[in-house]
């Protein structure tokens, strides 16, 4: 459903809260406020404006730092006086100069209390691809090709079977982390999303069936 300014509840300071997450990642990475100027030059301009409370005056990201966010799209919540703001950032979200405003963990002791999961570490993968940041060995990487980084899956490949074989639990782990990366980056090289593996692996509903050793006899 399409909205206008006109139909958010601004609070009575005339403001109304704006949650800013990465297009690729889906990480959260600010919350800012807006007033329905900043949220008209927002929408107009493509970059997020903000209101600050503390210097009562608009602001637009990146103004001093270069550090831009376009928008990809705003979304209001069902009341109607709360946004979502989905962006692709030119850098760090933060004045601290960190990829994102939340970095402190609280510590929820239960299953679900891991914040880590492939799928962000394949949608940042996805924003080095694109933006290819100096320094970086996932830039390294792209920049080398697809035979560079289908050497490095080998290796890795090599190296689970040896920590495998030796037995060593810890070490094993290491280096299967180090496969799923290379394998992530292999995959966002080739365009093949998270949800097409899963779509394989979906169609096999025997999971012993021997597919590979069919094909090949």
């Amino acid at each position: 459903m399409m909205l206008s300014i006109d139909e958010l509840k601004f609070d009575d300071n005339g403001l109304i809260p704006a949650v800013v997450t990465d297009h690729y990642t889906k990480k959260v990475l600010t919350v800012a406020y807006m007033s329905r100027e900043s949220l008209k030059i927002s929408i107009d301009e493509g970059k997020t404006c903000f209101f600050s409370r503390s210097r009562k005056r608009l602001w637009r990201k990146g103004e001093t730092s270069g550090n831009f966010q376009h928008i990809v799209c705003i979304m209001a919540d069902c009341d109607r006086d709360a946004l979502t703001v989905e962006v692709v950032k030119d850098g760090p979200a933060c004045h601290l100069g960190t990829d994102s405003c939340f970095n402190d963990y609280i510590y929820v002791n239960n299953e679900y209390g891991d914040e880590f999961s492939l799928s962000g570490l394949y949608g940042l993968l996805t924003e080095r691809n694109l933006k290819r940041p100096q320094g970086s060995y996932t830039t390294y990487l792209f920049e080398q090709g697809i035979d560079k980084i289908l050497k490095k899956v080998g290796e890795e490949c090599t190296e689970v079977i040896i920590a495998g074989k030796g037995g060593d639990r810890d070490e094993t782990v290491f280096e299967i982390a180090d496969l799923a990366y290379h394998v992530l980056v292999l995959m966002v090289n080739m365009g093949i999303e998270p949800k097409d593996i899963a779509k394989e692996l979906a169609k096999r509903h025997v999971i012993d069936h021997k597919v590979k050793q069919q094909k090949m006899k």
